[in-house]
This record gives structure tokens, C-alpha cells and sequence, in this order.
């Protein structure tokens, strides 16, 4: 029984219990190696739609599409035991009505395995929210900085640095609150705000650009891993893999163009086979 419950996955409802406890780790994986390097780390894995950003170098996350949400999120399942996955909804997969949303989530939970949705927006989608968590869909909010509408804003630049675009934020983050997520993103928005924010409102937030003071934090992996040539300014970088990675790369390639790659001890020698003794 004990290895049974060990191998449980966290669940949606378990972060929801950590308002204000020990805080919530997340990163973001694409693919099953990564997936299963985190495992043991992270509380959450987020399949974030930066995907198209970061493994198919689109100029924003707009293009994603459904079917790329659930190539990853499927591998990342596989990759993990323990973690709670969740899946973004993308661009143009939710929004038009609850029914769309409650379709487009219910397939990626089906044909992922993953344990919950996220989608962005705040009180214009709070109905939607709601009409999701009613029928069973564990769902994470997303406010501040919203980068599916990177369109209509314009840029990638901090949100509620002043007190007419802070309430605003203040109120997304209540209407999804009180809407039933089981948890809030808050991107890339002034510190007191993020603060406040965590401070009023039910379910825990996960900062990336928020504040200490969030209940958990998430960062894009290959960016604090340093694999990305531009970062935001709330990445620390933990690692800086991208230089050590060329730098293999180009060995590899200066030993096979001199043929020292591959050596003996690369390769494999023929099985001898013994001849039969003839009968004397």
C-alpha cells in the first residue's frame, strides 16, 4: 500500500491546499526527458504553449494549436509518475463559448493523461471557469501579463505598474478566483501587486515576474537553464548550458571531420565463431 500511495501523482485539489504552506514548485517540459528529469523536483509541470516559442521558434505563442498541446502534454505524461501536469489551453481553442472550452479541454485531458487545464484571461473568461471546474475540469487561471493577447497589448513589457491597469488585474485575478480555479498564474506584474493579489485571494498564486510573496513560482525551463539567447528580466539563470552545448557540438564535429570519432573503443569488433573440431 505505502509504494502504491508513494507513486501517486499530485492532484489539483492537493495544490489548492497549499495556500500559504510550503510553496509550490513548477517548471515548464515539452518532451519526456525533460519531464522525467523534473519529476523528483517539481510539484507542477506546466505544457506551457510557449512551446511554439521555445521548440518551434514561433515569433509568439498566437499559432499553437491543439493537436501540438497534445503531442507534448502526452510526452510529458509518459516522462512522469509524480508531478501534476497541466496542459495550456491555446489561442483560439476556448474563447468563443463555454461549450468550445469545455470540448477543447476534455480532449487534451483525454488524449494527454494530464491533470488540468490552464487558459488566460480574467474576468471575461470567469464564466468559462466556472462552466469547466462545474463539469470536472481542474482549472488554473492566468492573469497580468497574458501573452496569447500579445496582439491587442502590444508587448511583452510588465503589466500594473500603475493604479488604473493594477485594479483591473486585481479584479481578473478575483473573478477567477471566486470562479473556482484551483490555482492563478500571475506573469510578469509590478511586486505589490503580486502581493496583494496572493494576500486576498483564495486559491494559491504561482508567480513568474510576481513576487517572493506568491505561493509557488514557475519558470520556462530552457531559459533558466540558459538555452534561450533573450530571457525576461524575472529569470534567474541556473544554469548556462547553451554555450557548454556548442561547445560539444563543435568538438564532435572537429573529431568525425578528422576521423579520430568514432575510435575502437566506439565501435564493434565481429563475433568470432569457432570451427567445429573435425573428427579425427
Amino acid at each position: 500500500m505505502s509504494s502504491q500511495a508513494d507513486a501517486r501523482r499530485i492532484t489539483a485539489p492537493q495544490i489548492q491546499a497549499r495556500k500559504g504552506g510550503e510553496p509550490i514548485v513548477s517548471l515548464t517540459s515539452y518532451h519526456a526527458h525533460t519531464a522525467r528529469l523534473l519529476d523528483r523536483h517539481v510539484d507542477v509541470i506546466l505544457v506551457g504553449d510557449s512551446l511554439g516559442m521555445v521548440m518551434h521558434g514561433m515569433e509568439t505563442t498566437v499559432p499553437v494549436t491543439v493537436e501540438m498541446m497534445i503531442v507534448h502534454g502526452r510526452a510529458v505524461v509518459r516522462g512522469t509518475k509524480r508531478a501534476l501536469i497541466v496542459v495550456d489551453l491555446p489561442f483560439g481553442s476556448y474563447e468563443a463559448s463555454h461549450t468550445e472550452a469545455f470540448h477543447t479541454a476534455a480532449r487534451v485531458l483525454k488524449e494527454t493523461g494530464a491533470g488540468a487545464v490552464k487558459l488566460e484571461g480574467g474576468r471575461r473568461m470567469a464564466e468559462t471557469v466556472r462552466f469547466l471546474v462545474d463539469r470536472g475540469v481542474p482549472v488554473m487561471g492566468h492573469v497580468g501579463l497574458t501573452p496569447q493577447a500579445i496582439n491587442t497589448l502590444g508587448s511583452f513589457k510588465a503589466r500594473g505598474r500603475d493604479d488604473a491597469e493594477a485594479s483591473i488585474i486585481l479584479d481578473d485575478a478575483r473573478a477567477i478566483a471566486e470562479a473556482g480555479a484551483f490555482s492563478i498564474v500571475l506573469e510578469a506584474i509590478a511586486e505589490p501587486l503580486a502581493r496583494r493579489i496572493t494576500e486576498e485571494v483564495a486559491p494559491p498564486t504561482i508567480g513568474i515576474g510576481g513576487s517572493p510573496a506568491c505561493d509557488g513560482q514557475i519558470l520556462v525551463l530552457e531559459d533558466m537553464l540558459g538555452l534561450g539567447d533573450r530571457v525576461p528580466k524575472f529569470v534567474k539563470k541556473y544554469a548556462n548550458l547553451g554555450p557548454d552545448i556548442e561547445k560539444a557540438v563543435a568538438s564532435y564535429a572537429d573529431e568525425v571531420r578528422a576521423r579520430t570519432f568514432p575510435s575502437a573503443e566506439h565501435t564493434y569488433a565481429p563475433r568470432l565463431v569457432e570451427k567445429p573440431a573435425k573428427a579425427s
